[in-house]
């Protein structure tokens, strides 16, 4: 293959076949991967900014069934430490998140087997009774998948439901790698890759707008990784032509203290800094199709984050208020509404404030700054 061919075709948006994405991954210089990407990013994004949310991660429950090797959030049925977050809790860190500047929730939890369609109805409407302009940015495709199962209904139907019930958008949570191998060891009680691409393409029929992910640097191969790229380049070609479909993509490497693959599989992550600004690179190039790429600061820090703003990404992510489950395996990293806006601005850029739907905001008055603690 010919790299100066491939790169030229990158810059003109075509789409490069995995095999052709895995070859200039292994065989182009990291500068001009970057290169290559960022032009991209300025052409798909021509003004001089990098967007931002303030949201807060709130869990609904840590009970899962899904035993996911890498999670140590979760806790089995009837455990000392499960919980399912009540209303008054709610309340109190909504109207925190408001405080800070924040109009959304990422609301997630685990495979509780008890908790079917009828109580996320009845959660998000209350939810939006008590704070009609709360946006929820909420579950994914494998609770989408273990809900229909659960209630033996179909994808549509829970999805279309949840619209109903006040469910804004939804999280590409639960990827991981989308290859059926890699999920067999690693995530064994979660949907298929298949499925969660499924619960996708039923998401983009009924116009709600999602978001992709991909963790990765654990037991998968090069070969899988570019794999998942296309896989979701695929769906986000198939949506309707009015629907966003994947509004971004979010990358990011395994996070491994304490986890079950380190302890049991001795897998540790050993991305580097290099890989990471690589794998955000030739995300750029691999999904012209997908307008954002947002880069990882909470598992990768700052500085390697800077540097992804000139690799092809053009989004910094959340403030993260709260963030349970990455950070449980060992993600050490934390921003303040004006850290965050300082970040981008030291890389040369302007920090726009964001909805989930990529809509410009503005900063609300008089926003305190919460406090970091680790």
């Amino acid at each position: 293959m010919n790299t100066d061919e491939l790169l030229s075709r990158a810059l003109d948006f075509e789409f490069l076949t995995k095999e052709e994405g895995m070859f200039l991954f292994e065989h182009v210089p990291t500068a001009e991967l970057a290169f290559v990407a960022n032009e991209l990013r300025k052409k798909q994004k021509p003004d001089n900014s990098v967007t931002w949310i303030i949201d807060r991660n709130l869990n609904t429950t840590n009970v899962c069934i899904a035993n996911c090797k890498f999670c140590n959030f979760f806790r089995v049925p009837r455990h000392d430490e499960a919980y399912i977050t009540t209303i008054p809790d709610y309340k109190t860190k909504i109207e925190e998140t408001i405080r800070y500047g924040g109009n959304q929730l990422l609301l997630q939890g685990g495979h509780h087997p008890k908790l079917g369609l009828e109580f996320y109805v009845r959660l998000f409407s209350e939810l939006k009774s008590l704070y009609p302009e709360l946006k929820l940015h909420a579950l994914g495709p494998p609770e989408i998948a273990h809900i229909s199962k659960i209630g033996k209904i179909s994808h549509v139907e829970v999805l279309s439901k949840l619209k109903e019930a006040g469910l804004d958008s939804l999280p590409g949570a639960g990827a991981e790698i989308l290859n059926d191998r890699v999920r067999r060891l690693i995530s064994k009680g979660k949907c298929s890759g298949q499925e969660w691409l499924d619960v996708m393409r039923v998401a983009h029929q009924l116009d709600i707008t999602t978001s992709a992910t991909m963790m990765f640097g654990h037991i998968e191969t090069l070969e899988e990784r570019f794999e998942h790229l296309v896989w979701l380049r695929e769906v986000q070609s198939e949506k309707p032509k009015d629907s966003k479909g994947f509004i971004a993509f979010i990358p990011w490497p395994f996070q491994d203290e304490g986890t079950m693959l380190r302890r049991v599989k001795g897998i540790r992550n050993e991305v580097t800094a290099d890989e990471y600004v690589r794998m955000i690179a030739m995300s750029r190039i691999m999904l012209p199709n997908i307008q954002n790429i947002q880069a990882s600061w909470l598992t990768v820090g700052k500085k390697v984050a800077q540097v992804c703003l000139h690799s092809g990404a053009n989004d910094f992510g959340s403030i993260m208020i709260e963030e349970n489950v990455v950070s449980a395996a060992g993600a050490p990293h934390r921003f303040t509404s004006d850290g965050i806006q300082s970040a981008i601005r030291e890389a040369g850029f302007e920090p726009r404030l964001r909805t989930q739907e990529y809509e410009y905001r503005k900063l609300p008055e008089h926003v305190e700054q919460q406090v970091i603690t680790y």
